[in-house]
């Protein structure tokens, strides 16, 4: 055996780098619940708490209930999903790389921080109660959990799981509401909701373009495998122009100035070139769409939401 080859053995035997499995560990981790992801609705939920608590604004403890809250639940119902759906995972090229199927991250594991997030969630539902004397969101807590892994379910049996899906993530605005002020709770929350709903499940819609062929020999159901993909990014366009006009009503209704009305045209613009840069023969910037623009939108519009609440 020459020296290259014992050289080269000793490499892989040599143990790794503490810092640097830690960092494929998190890594790991934040793939599978896509930690990431969270940038798309929180804003609308912190948009939310500073629109219940008018005039006053809401106190740092009270945000950070909010912020702890849709974390825990998002984490929560992210891993369930991958949980439910690692045999299918598998099976598919395109998510056959995600934790579980690769062994990354074991069941136990998942199942560990499943039941870790869900119970944080309804601690920190249950701080409202401790500390602000509102019982309504740790009461709703089970209820919010559930329905959030619902969505797990739905592509086995209806092909409108985009909107479970939009609707679940889109509770989130209206939670903040009835954790903060659920006296002043009316036709802004539930317009804001809408508006996530339809937007989520439009560019969900999009992104499910991508499995069409797999969804089809696997018997899941979606908008893109049923009608196809061309009839599922008409119908993530007609839900963008939902949301825009649903933004249009928070505003109208919320009494909103120039500054959030400026965000809800930005959030337009985003919107058409979101829906412009995909199409049924060149699905390549499905990534584009889905990550980037998506995210500008949530930030956006909460960010100059908030200026607007605050400026007044």
């Amino acid at each position: 055996m020459n020296a290259e080859s014992l050289n080269s053995k000793s490499a892989a035997a040599a143990p790794k780098s503490p810092l640097v499995e830690a960092a494929r560990t998190v890594a790991a981790w934040g793939e599978m619940i896509k930690f990431s992801h969270s940038v798309f609705a929180l804003p609308f939920a912190v948009l939310a708490s500073f629109l219940a608590t008018r005039p006053a604004v809401p106190t740092a403890g009270q945000l950070g209930l909010i912020v702890l809250c849709m974390v825990a639940a998002r984490s929560a119902a992210m891993t369930f999903n991958r949980i439910v759906d690692a045999t299918i995972d598998a099976k598919n090229p395109r998510t056959a790389i995600r934790a579980l199927p690769r062994g990354l991250i074991s069941r136990g594991a998942a199942l560990g921080f499943f039941i870790g997030a869900s119970g944080i969630f309804i601690l920190a539902a249950g701080g409202f109660w401790v500390w602000f004397g509102n019982a309504w969101p740790v009461l709703l807590s089970p209820v919010v959990l559930v329905y959030l892994c619902l969505y797990s379910f739905t592509k086995r049996f209806t092909r409108w799981s985009h909107l479970v899906l939009g609707s679940g993530i889109a509770f989130a605005p209206v939670a903040a509401w009835i954790a903060l002020n659920p006296a002043t709770l009316g036709a802004p929350a539930w317009l804001l909701m809408l508006a996530v709903t339809f937007w989520i499940a439009g560019f969900d819609l999009i992104y499910a373009c991508q499995d069409v062929e797999f969804d089809r020999g696997a018997g899941l159901h979606s908008v893109p495998a049923k009608l196809g993909v061309a009839a599922a990014l008409w119908t993530a366009r007609v839900f963008h122009v939902l949301t825009v006009a649903s933004l249009l009503g928070v505003g109208w209704f919320g009494g909103m100035g120039a500054y959030y009305f400026a965000g809800v045209a930005c959030v337009a613009v985003l919107l058409f070139v979101e829906n412009s840069i995909v199409s049924s023969s060149d699905l390549s910037r499905v990534n584009l769409a889905f990550f980037t623009v998506n995210g500008v939108i949530g930030l956006l519009l909460g960010g100059l939401g908030i200026v607007d609440i605050l400026v007044k």
